[in-house]
C-alpha cells in the first residue's frame, strides 16, 4: 500500500498566500477551484516535488487559518540547494525570518520563516552528514551548554 501525507493548508485570503508562495518558494500553481465571489474552495501548489493543498477559511465550518487561531500548529519543512537564497528570497516576498538561518548541530543550514498568513516553514540545507549517535552527543553537548 502506498501512502503519502500531503498538507493542506487553511488560509486567510487562499488568492494571496498562492501569489506568495509562488513569489517566495517557486510555487507552481496546478489547479484551483474558484467560488464566485473569489473565495477558493481548493487549491493545489507544487514547491519542487513536493505537493500542497489549500483553501480559503470556513469559519461557519470551523475550518480556521493560523492568523484566526492565533498561531499554527503545524510546520512545514523545505530542504533546498541554498537554503540562504531562499530565505532571502522569501523575506522580500514578505515572509518574517523567525529564526536566521545557520549551521545546526544535525549537519543543515537552517532557519524558519513565518509567512504572511501565520504559516511557520523550517527551510534548510544539508550541509554536513551526521550519524544518529554524533547527533545525539551535540545535542547532550547542546543542551549542557
Amino acid at each position: 500500500m502506498r501512502i503519502q501525507a500531503i498538507p493542506y493548508l487553511c488560509v486567510k485570503g487562499a488568492a494571496s498566500a498562492i501569489e506568495f508562495y509562488q513569489k517566495a518558494f517557486g510555487a507552481e500553481e496546478v489547479m484551483r477551484l474558484s467560488e464566485p465571489g473569489g473565495k477558493i474552495g481548493h487549491a493545489e501548489i507544487r514547491i519542487g516535488d513536493a505537493r500542497i493543498l489549500l483553501a480559503d477559511e470556513y469559519p461557519e465550518q470551523g475550518v480556521l487559518s493560523p492568523l484566526s487561531l492565533g498561531g499554527a500548529g503545524v510546520s512545514i519543512s523545505l530542504q533546498v540547494e541554498d537554503v540562504d537564497a531562499l530565505a532571502a528570497r522569501a523575506v522580500a516576498a514578505g515572509a518574517k525570518l523567525a529564526r536566521p538561518v545557520s549551521d545546526q548541530f544535525y549537519g543543515d543550514r537552517a532557519g524558519k520563516l513565518e509567512d504572511p498568513f501565520g504559516h511557520v516553514w523550517h527551510v534548510s540545507t544539508r550541509i554536513e552528514d551526521v550519524s544518529p549517535e554524533e547527533m545525539q552527543r551535540r545535542y547532550e553537548a547542546l543542551l549542557a551548554g
